[in-house]
């Protein structure tokens, strides 16, 4: 079964090889110095001024993030089912929370953001996705980030970037705090988070607050190459493999250059066998397709093809199917998966099928990726 879901990814043999390995106990030199290089590999892909990892989903890192950084009132972004989250965790800690809401295709403008950051001298705290994967949006981090900053320097700029970390360059400028999960573009099982925070949240946050999510106890261990608590020892071993093995294979700007035309081929091939991209401006981490046969594809796909591609939540549920852009992916395979969705529309007779897809597919990376050069 090919694994198409935006989250999780595949993990390369590579890394599950390195897994596999003796279990290392989380307090011995041994770990120690793999969490080192872990750590030293972290700071190059996020750029932050300081990188903390969390045994925990990114929801854990999500409520690490609010409940450390806001100390007034947070104002939440809700485009999607993850922006939704940010507030309902300030809900659960009886943080007051101010929300922008826009349908599930649309970004939040920096002209919103602006005016209610204007209006209310409270927020201390902004919470966004940078790509919100519940309908593949991108949202306009960095422009509402340096907006922001202009107003207010303060104010904390919370991004998860749980979507978005390893997929595309995220200017981190005008960001407090990056936020990562291993499940997605870093190509591990779930069950690991990573903060990148900047020097002004690392001051915020002080004695920090909170027990197990308390950020300032876990900093103070981490600068010492150990954790407070016990350390996700096998998917830490995953990372270090995971990091190194993107170094070897061209870097992150290779990493990011071939997910981007691949994002760009997919979205080429799916629009000229006449299917409508969701959102208003979509993420690179995956293609996500507003159609009202969402599930009959999804199923063909999986039952005929083993192509195991995710669907939409709440009210997208049956109307969107989504398609991953994250991590190593081979060209052909992402060529493949086109290629069945119009065998798809053929079986449903929505379109006879002519290869039109893969051909469009292959043209488009192949062409861009020659100019590119």
């Amino acid at each position: 079964m090919l694994l198409f879901t935006p989250g999780p990814t595949p993990v390369p043999q590579s890394v599950r090889d390195a897994m596999s390995q003796e279990t290392l106990h989380h307090r011995t030199p041994e770990f120690e110095a793999v969490f080192k290089h872990s750590r030293e590999l972290l700071f190059e892909l996020l750029g932050m001024n300081e990188v903390v990892m969390l045994a925990s989903t990114g929801t854990g890192a999500m409520e690490a993030a609010v409940t450390n950084l806001c100390n007034k009132k947070l104002l939440s972004i809700n485009s999607g089912k993850f922006g939704e989250r940010f507030g309902k965790i300030a809900k659960a800690y009886d943080i007051s929370n101010v929300e922008i809401k826009n349908p599930w295709d649309t970004p939040a403008s920096v002209d919103e953001v602006v005016q209610a950051v204007k209006s209310d001298a409270d927020i201390d705290a902004i919470a966004i996705q940078v790509c919100e994967s519940a309908g593949g949006l991108r949202h306009y981090v960095e422009e509402i980030a340096s907006a922001v900053k202009k107003i207010n320097k303060e104010i904390m700029i919370i991004a998860d970037g749980i979507t978005a970390v390893g997929v595309e360059p995220i200017d981190i400028t005008n960001i407090d705090c990056l936020i990562a999960g291993s499940q997605k573009a870093l190509m591990l099982p779930p069950g690991l988070a990573v903060l990148g925070l900047s020097d002004a949240a690392v001051l915020k946050i002080a004695d920090g607050k909170g027990y197990y999510f308390n950020l300032a106890s876990e900093i103070k261990k981490q600068r010492k190459n150990t954790t407070a608590y016990t350390a996700a020892t096998t998917l830490i071993i995953g990372l270090e493999s995971m990091l190194t093995c993107i170094k070897k294979d061209g870097g992150l700007d290779k990493l990011y250059h071939d997910t981007s035309l691949r994002a760009a081929a997919n979205t080429k091939a799916l629009e000229a066998i006449g299917l409508k991209i969701y959102p208003v401006r979509a993420a690179k981490a995956m293609t996500t397709i507003y159609d009202k046969n969402a599930e009959d594809i999804r199923k063909i796909l999986k039952e005929d093809f083993q192509i195991n591609i995710a669907g939409g939540q709440d009210h997208l549920k049956g109307e969107i199917f989504r398609i991953n852009q994250m991590g190593l992916i081979d060209v052909y395979e992402a060529a493949w998966v086109v290629n069945c969705i119009e065998l798809a529309l053929d079986k449903l007779g929505r379109r006879e099928y002519n290869a039109t897809a893969s051909r469009i597919f292959n043209i488009e990376f192949f062409e861009l990726n020659k100019v590119e050069e």
